[in-house]
């Protein structure tokens, strides 16, 4: 086949570390398909310049500039995200001449996307991560394009059971919907010497250390989780905090941990390399990611593939994959039980070995042989006249 994939989640030199969990499934789905990959780079993150290089073999990878307008106009966003596709690229995606469109991200992306597949004439399948429905959905400008969107993709693709339940809600066909969680790279992620990570990392030996990784915003419970500290360090006195990732949280979060006498305590590492994660999810205790909603977290996954057991808040898919034996699950919005969660981890026995077993069912082999049926699927199902690209 060949397939195109319109998404914002994926490298760009303006945002290298950008959608890695896509970045490892398209990568694979290009082993065995021609796969371009068309990212749409936000307008304001091209002004702020190049980050780094991206380096994606097998891959033949393009961007286009996504202007748009800010703020309360962000129901355009579809429109516009159609309109600078066609604008930029539309004369090569018409000569292309592509079997299915892979839109990853409802809004605007897929919603966009879906007008782009309609234009020229070919099938499209929609992947959904999470916010992207459980928050753009509730939106009431967004939802009806949201919905649209599902209802003409020959299939979603969601990477939880919540999620399906949610996009059959808002009227994807219940036929065409399929969980396909993402999988774990073991290579990278697997049990280590926690003595020997904390060494390369610059840890102290012995004591307890938690791990948030992701990006700081107040959506992924970064501040209940500030908030949540100070109980374990009351049991746990040499207890570290290390927040992993960026964002614009930040700032309120170092000046909450000095308001609550914690600062020290505090670690912020920033953001580090997809591959980089191992050594701290090897070097850490527990890793804590207590947002408010979620599809299913990569880091869950692969903390887990390491052998490190997990606190996270009971929402969207989370529930689906961490077990009773590898962690704790509380309520979102909730510091004081997330904390007390945090207490009970290092009271409870947990089998590293077990855990990392549990997260090596989540293999990308079977992802990508399951997504290989969906887009085959789609592409020859398409009636004939889709076939022509008008």
């Amino acid at each position: 086949m060949k397939i195109l994939v319109l998404t914002n989640l994926f490298p760009t030199p303006w945002d290298p570390r950008r959608g890695t969990f896509n970045r490892q499934q398209f990568q694979r789905l290009a082993e065995r398909h021609e796969v371009d990959v068309l990212t749409a780079v936000d307008f304001r993150e091209r002004m702020g310049g190049v980050k780094g290089t991206v380096d994606v073999p097998g891959i033949r990878r393009d961007h286009f500039t996504f202007y748009h307008p800010p703020g309360i106009g962000r129901f355009l966003n579809a429109l516009c995200f159609f309109a600078c596709v066609m604008w930029q690229r539309g004369r090569d995606l018409r000569r292309a001449r592509y079997d299915v469109i892979l839109a990853s991200w409802a809004y605007p992306d897929a919603a966009g996307g879906a007008w782009v597949a309609r234009l020229l004439g070919i099938p499209y399948v929609v992947k959904v991560h999470g916010s992207d429905l459980n928050m753009q959905a509730a939106a009431r400008l967004r939802r009806p394009q949201i919905r649209s969107a599902l209802r003409g993709a020959g299939a979603v693709i969601t990477v939880s059971k919540a999620l399906a339940r949610k996009a059959i809600e808002l009227g994807a066909r219940p036929e065409g919907v399929e969980t396909i969680y993402n999988g774990v790279d073991t290579r990278i992620f697997h049990r280590g010497d926690r003595a020997a990570a904390r060494l390369r990392l610059g840890l102290p030996p012995e004591v307890p250390i938690v791990l948030y990784v992701g990006n700081l915003k107040a959506t992924k419970g970064c501040h209940d989780l500030i908030e949540a500290f100070p109980i374990l360090a009351k049991r746990h006195h040499d207890a570290r905090l290390v927040y992993v990732g960026e964002g614009a949280s930040r700032a309120n979060l170092e000046d909450r941990a000095a308001s609550l006498c914690c600062a020290p305590a505090v670690h912020f590492e920033g953001a580090v390399d997809h591959a980089a994660l191992a050594d701290w999810f090897q070097a850490a205790n527990v890793l804590c990611l207590p947002s408010h909603n979620e599809g299913v977290p990569n880091v869950i996954l692969e903390a887990m593939a390491c052998g490190t057991p997990i606190v996270a808040t009971a929402v969207g898919g989370i529930p689906e994959v961490v077990p009773h034996h590898a962690g704790i699950l509380v309520p979102p919005h909730q510091p004081h039980e997330l904390g007390t969660a945090l207490v009970e981890v290092f009271e409870r026995h947990f089998d590293p070995a077990a855990i990392a077993a549990h997260a090596a069912t989540f293999r990308w082999d079977e992802n990508i042989d399951r997504l290989e049926r969906v887009l085959g699927r789609v592409a020859a199902e398409a009636p004939a006249h889709l076939g022509a690209n008008a």
